[in-house]
């Protein structure tokens, strides 16, 4: 049986960037069988494994497969592991796949996930929610640190604003297509509200992505993020009266989702940490996640756990702490303890 080191170094050595997630699924595939679960690849390319009696609640445990393009050897260094995907969420997922092939008696079906293309159109969770009957309890894999449970992520609104203006030359004193694109940028600042913040998980905030444009022709990539309760259909009707000619699409909508201390999951996560002796810090994230494409979908317990920090996504030293990442092990296999008596 492969030990919880050497499966998340075997994994970090697979290059499985978005879209390209095929070797690493084909690898977990045989690897999950090996430890006694069914496996299997779907149609969108997400490897899942089960293992458990069967006569009871289903547990899954979903984490991505993939990561950013950004290369970066896997490499054991001293008491950590480098690698991409180290943190995000290479080290989560195969602390997932240990702890459930730690359980192979659990009363229900533990149900592993990993899915592809987290990282750019969450095309692997959508596929999920929408063809895999919606579980007892789910815990999402993303790296939080071993002590800490996630309740919750904003959400997000991915805008396109183009804006075409007729030839002339640049002395005429008429707004160009690329002023007129950095005027909506601050009106859709304007918009958000002075109070608008990255950092706040109840205020809304925008990132400016990409911008392109010339005298004729300008294009703007906006990345708002939201709370929970924002009204988007509001916030897009008023852009849209601000708009100067131009045009904005909404490429994609992502709602927040948040769960209470009370939730299931979260208390089952809570209570595993504290047996493991760490102190349990509930957090809210600024970001997204797959929390946030299957909680339309599934309407059950949730949260998102796994070790690892945050802080080195997609980071030039992306690593995880050797120590961390078996604690995390250790957590996950004691909060499904937890939540086949609590289910």
């Amino acid at each position: 049986m492969i030990r919880p080191v050497d499966l998340l170094h075997a994994m970090l050595e697979i290059p499985s960037p978005s879209g390209r997630e095929d070797e690493l699924a084909r690898f977990l595939e045989k690897t999950m069988n090996d430890l006694g679960m069914a496996a299997y690849r779907d149609e969108a390319g997400n490897v899942i494994g089960d293992i458990g009696t069967g006569r009871g609640p289903v547990v899954m445990l979903l984490s991505h497969l993939d990561t950013v393009d950004r290369p970066l050897p896997a490499r054991r260094d001293g008491d950590r592991l480098v690698g991409r995907g180290a943190a995000d969420a290479k080290g989560p997922l195969a602390a997932m796949i240990s702890a459930a092939a730690a359980r192979p008696t659990f009363p229900g079906t533990i149900r592993v996930a990993g899915a592809v293309e987290e990282e750019r159109l969450s095309r692997g969770g959508e596929h999920l929610a929408r063809t895999v009957p919606a579980p007892d309890a789910l815990l999402v894999g993303e790296p939080s640190g071993w002590s800490r449970v996630v309740l919750g992520y904003k959400g997000k609104i991915d805008i396109e604003y183009r804006v075409t203006r007729p030839a002339t030359h640049s002395t005429n004193p008429v707004a160009k297509a690329g002023e007129v694109a950095a005027g909506f940028w601050r009106d859709l600042l304007e918009e958000l509200g002075p109070g608008r913040d990255h950092g706040a998980f109840g205020a809304p905030a925008a990132t400016l992505r990409g911008i392109r444009g010339d005298l004729t022709e300008a294009l703007l990539d906006i990345d708002c993020r939201i709370p929970p309760g924002f009204d988007v259909e509001d916030l897009v009707a008023r852009l849209r009266t601000r708009a100067n000619g131009g045009e904005i699409t909404v490429v994609r909508h992502i709602p927040a989702v948040r769960r209470d201390r009370s939730d299931p999951v979260v208390r089952a996560v809570t209570s595993a940490i504290r047996r493991r002796g760490g102190r349990p810090r509930p957090t809210l994230k600024t970001g997204t996640s797959d929390m946030n494409t299957v909680a339309p979908h599934w309407n059950v317990p949730m949260a998102t756990y796994g070790p690892g920090d945050s802080s080195l996504d997609h980071a030039d030293d992306e690593h995880i702490e050797i120590a961390e990442y078996l604690r995390g092990v250790d957590v996950l296999t004691a909060a499904l303890d937890e939540l086949a008596i609590a289910l």
